[in-house]
This record gives structure tokens, sequence and C-alpha cells, in this order.
């Protein structure tokens, strides 16, 4: 990446400062993990048995723990780092429960937690290509962020996406490493839009994929990212429009407070007061192609909203 700035149509370069120790890459980071990550911070330089976790956070959009680890060497494996602190959580859900119990506000029950959307985040300067390679399968719960610091006061982030259909359990690794891996995988699930695809009809399916073709012309700054009961469309990383599959409609959320939506034909049910999947007080549900040109108005508004 390289960053310039203009004065009257001329182009200054904008050089890099280096990060001189991992730990001044985790104190920025959980400084602001709401901001990059919506994430809390749950505990910093957390001891399980005889591990070290740098930093413990959790997702309440997901209601999961996510670790996040800092690397400034390239030296390291990360298919065998993240499976491990996946399986280290896996095997001792009481410890991560009693760290979040004794340093957040409220406390968490077992049955509170959904274990399967467990992840690590990795942040670094520098991914090689092994390590990015390392992570091209379909359903590995890890994600490689690149934080890159300039003159100025100046801070970006990457994150290296996998592109690939193959799952990682068609590769072998080693017998220990195997059974680690098919034991987080028995457990942990990487969502994706398929397997919401599988909970409904054909109908359904084209519905969705024109709300999405037409939602993602907003701008070049949305992400979707499924998860267990719904397929989370994000701008910055806030949630706007939350999709849920049933057998022959779809269900959505769109992420705007009671009173600040403008439904002019009252078609959203209001959700202020009741639980549901996605995020945000209003509930659409979506039956026919000529739902379409009025859902998009809708979700134009919560897009619009989250990027102020």
């Amino acid at each position: 990446m390289k960053l310039y700035s203009t004065k009257e149509m001329s182009l200054n370069p904008i050089s890099f400062q280096e990060f001189k120790l991992e730990k001044e890459i985790q104190v920025l980071v959980e400084a602001n993990l709401p901001l990059l990550f919506n994430l809390d911070l749950v505990k910093s330089e957390l001891k399980i048995r005889n591990f070290r976790i740098d930093t413990l956070c959790f997702d309440r959009e997901n209601k999961s723990f996510v670790i996040v680890e800092y690397k400034r060497d390239k030296n390291f494996s990360v298919i065998d780092q993240g499976y491990t602190y996946l399986s280290l959580m896996l095997n001792n859900k009481s410890d991560f429960i009693l760290e979040y119990n004794e340093n957040c506000d409220d406390n968490l029950k077992r049955n509170d937690i959904d274990w399967s959307q467990s992840r690590v985040i990795f942040v670094s300067p520098q991914f090689t290509e092994y390590q990015k390679n390392s992570i091209n399968f379909k359903d590995v719960p890890f994600e490689l962020w690149e934080i890159k610091r300039f003159q100025g006061g100046l801070i970006g982030f990457i994150q290296h996406k996998t592109s690939s259909e193959e799952s990682i359990s068609t590769i072998s690794s080693g017998k220990d490493l195997d059974n680690i891996v098919d034991k987080v995988s028995s457990e942990i699930i990487v969502y994706n839009e398929d397997i919401h695809f599988s909970k409904t009809n054909n109908e359904v399916i084209e519905i969705y994929n024109e709300i999405k073709d037409r939602v993602l012309s907003f701008g070049s700054d949305i992400t979707i990212v499924p998860r267990q009961k719904y397929i989370a469309f994000k701008r910055s990383d806030k949630n706007f429009w939350s999709a849920h599959f049933l057998k022959k409609e779809l269900w959505t959320w769109i992420n705007m407070k009671k009173g600040e939506l403008e439904d002019t034909k009252n078609i959203t049910r209001d959700v202020s007061q009741i639980g549901h999947y996605g995020v945000g007080d209003y509930e659409l549900t979506i039956k026919k192609v000529e739902d379409i040109d009025y859902a998009i108005q809708l979700i134009f508004q919560a897009y619009k909203k989250q990027g102020l």
C-alpha cells in the first residue's frame, strides 16, 4: 500500500513508520476494539494452562469469544497457532466464562454463548504469502489483518480474505494437528450463503440475490458476513441489514431505532421490544419480487445512517 497527500494536483509520498514492538500494536488495537472489530475487551494477557493469549474479546452480536493475537515476526504458523488456541478455548470453556464474569459488567452462563462462532484474529504489519495461503479455505475460523502506520498518525488496516471453496478437512498436516482440527471443526462452523440457501427455495434465493446486487451498488464499503441465524450486511463494520431464510419467504431486519425509519407504506413490524435474530428495531418480510423496490428504499436509509 502506498499513500500520498495531495496539494495542487501534486502527489507527495507519505512514509511508513514501523512498529518496533508487538506491544505497540496490542495497545493501539485494544484501545479501539469496538471501532475496528465491533468487539468488547475481556482480558489482556490472559494465561490459560501453559498458554498466553494476547487479547480475549467478546462479540456481543454473535455471543461468542474472539481471540486476538499480534505478530511482528513472520516465522509462525497461522494454522498451528489458531487451531491450538481454539482447542484451548473449547476444552476450557468454564475458564473463559469466568474471565468474562470477573472483568465485565454483566455475567454469562455457558448456554449464553455460541461456541460455534468462536474465531481468532491475527494482526501483523505483514503476512507472508505462505501465511496468507494457509487460510485459503472456506471453513477456517481465522482472520488476517495487516496494520500499517504512516507519518502524520495515519493507520491502515487491510484484511486478507479467502477466495477458496475447498475445506480445511481435505488436507493433512500431521496426526496431532489433524486431531485438533477435527475436534475444533466439529464445534466451530464458518457459515456461508450456501448454508442459508439450503433452508429455502429457489424463488427466495432469487429475491435475496436481486436485493444483494442492488444493496452492493450503494457503495464499495459494504461487507457481507454470514452468521448462524442470518446474513449480515455491514458498513464500516456496522450491521445495517440482516436476512434470515425461511422456506417460502425472507425475514429481514433494518438497523434503525424505533421512530427513525420512514416507512410510508407501513409494512415493517416493530420488534424493539421482542427478541429477533438480526440487528435493528424494524422487521421486514419479503415474499415476492414486487416487494424489492420498496425494500431497497428502506434498506438504503439504514445504510446512510451507518455512514454518519
